[in-house]
């Protein structure tokens, strides 16, 4: 394995786990990447970085962050949320991933893409919903502001540095694991 296929690996492992705070932003900032030759996407995947896709992500980055702002339409863009970053993400790895066969780019797509993003999206729904239900909501613009800005930060550090995300996503998942035993040893009935 080259060191680009490793980089290129890293970075959609990095803007996966992006995907799950912000489905839109970490596609834009890869647009941005593509459009002024920061990073090379697979061929098929060179439109993201054309002016008509860089727009649109745009626009709708803008849509998704002020949404999020809105208490209660927040937790409805969350049910929505969780499949579609695993879309994304699969989607992001798809186009990052060089120089490997269909069959390995696609499991990693599927499972370091797609399964990152779902994760990330999902802990973040059930921090959004545990939000409005113990503020009425009000508290909900604070958990989108750190939200959007570790998207921010886990998008640019896939960009720039990609092996510095993948470290900060292990240390997210591990969080994101020991909090999902927490919680399940909270549930469980003493025996």
């Amino acid at each position: 394995m080259t060191p680009e296929t490793i980089l290129s690996i890293c970075l959609g492992i990095g803007l996966s786990a992006s995907v799950g705070f912000r489905v839109f932003l970490p596609l834009f900032a890869l647009s941005l990447a593509a459009h002024f030759d920061v990073w090379q996407l697979n061929e098929s995947w060179a439109w993201i970085g054309g002016i008509p896709a860089l727009i649109t992500l745009g626009v709708a980055t803008l849509v998704e962050i002020c949404a999020y702002f809105i208490p209660y339409v927040d937790n409805l863009l969350d049910s929505i949320a969780v499949p579609l970053a695993a879309l994304a993400g699969t989607a992001v790895m798809l186009s990052t991933v060089a120089d490997l066969s269909p069959v390995t780019t696609w499991a990693l797509a599927i499972i370091a893409g797609g399964g990152t993003a779902a994760a990330v999206a999902g802990t973040s729904g059930t921090t959004r919903l545990a939000s409005t239900a113990t503020t009425g909501g009000m508290a909900n613009p604070v958990v989108s502001t750190l939200e959007t800005g570790t998207s921010v930060v886990m998008s640019t550090l896939s960009i720039f540095v990609p092996i510095v995300a993948v470290v900060i996503v292990v240390i997210i998942l591990l969080i994101i694991f020991k909090l999902f035993i927490r919680l399940k040893r909270k549930k469980s009935p003493v025996g």
